[in-house]
């Protein structure tokens, strides 16, 4: 599978909206990178020094499409992670809707973005989920994630060079 065309870094972008963004800012947001829901987990065990965070996994999940104009298609994982009272439900609620929120505005740009990443030929999926983890899944603090998934053309042609003749 050849990725060459993939040129978005949702990584930096979503770093960017962090640093940016007022909210995010006014509710002491930082930017992480995390590898995978594991490491999201882990990430959660240092918000001693955090009240909350947006991270990034750097894992992606990936497939390609044959069919039609062939395509790579790329899943990055958005995580949101808010502090709260432990066993204080209507606070778990509060730091929830502040994510609904910050989804939201993050969305709005996401929307921008998806304009000129057309114009290279990179195609966000228009689908993108929000979704809020169980209560139990880290004590004392609210988490949510959404994914984004991402199309670039793949160029399937066959190349004789790449074979050796049978």
């Amino acid at each position: 599978m050849n990725d060459s065309n993939f040129h978005w870094d949702a990584a930096a972008f979503f770093e960017r909206l962090t640093a940016r963004n007022r909210l995010a800012k006014a509710h002491e947001y930082r930017f992480a990178r995390v590898s995978s829901l594991e490491g999201f987990h882990e990430a959660l065990g240092t918000m001693h020094s955090s009240k909350a965070f947006v991270a990034v996994s750097d894992e992606s999940q990936g497939g390609l499409d044959i069919e039609n104009t062939p395509h790579t298609r790329r899943v990055k994982t958005i995580f949101l992670a808010r502090r709260h009272p432990v066993a204080d439900v209507k606070a778990r609620e509060r730091m929830l809707e502040g994510m609904r929120e910050l989804f939201r505005q993050f969305m709005t740009v996401l929307c921008l973005e998806k304009i000129r990443l057309e114009e290279n030929s990179i195609f966000i999926d228009p689908r993108i989920s929000f979704t809020e983890i169980d209560r139990y899944f880290f004590t004392g603090c609210a988490c949510a994630f959404f994914q984004i998934a991402v199309d670039t053309y793949t160029d399937l042609t066959y190349n004789p060079d790449e074979w050796e003749s049978e």
